[in-house]
Parts: C-alpha cells; sequence; structure tokens
C-alpha cells in the first residue's frame, strides 16, 4: 500500500482489514503501532471523504 496515500478500492479494502485488529483495543499511544493506527485511520477518512462525501444538507 502507498504509504501517500489509497490509490484504489484494493488498497482501502486492505487498509480496513489491517486497521480492524485495533477495534478491540487501541494500542497504546507513543508506540509504534499507535502510529500505525492513526496512519491507517487518516489515509481510510481521506480515501472516503474524496470517493463518499457527505454533504451538509441544504438550509
Amino acid at each position: 500500500m502507498d504509504p501517500g496515500g489509497l490509490k484504489s478500492e484494493a488498497d482501502y479494502d486492505q487498509a480496513l482489514r489491517e486497521i480492524e485488529v485495533y477495534f478491540d483495543g487501541e494500542p497504546e499511544p507513543g508506540t509504534a503501532v499507535a502510529d500505525r493506527f492513526n496512519e491507517l485511520a487518516a489515509l481510510i477518512a481521506r480515501y472516503e471523504d474524496r470517493h463518499w462525501p457527505i454533504h451538509k444538507p441544504a438550509d
């Protein structure tokens, strides 16, 4: 997976599989594992924002 971003649906699916292991217990802050968790979360959020944006409702 390209550390610069998720380029495809396959990259996105891989990131979801990788982050899933952390859902039962987030890693200890300040560790390399926590850094990876945060990186994956940011990559996933950016991909979702780009491909499935949530628009504000009209006033």
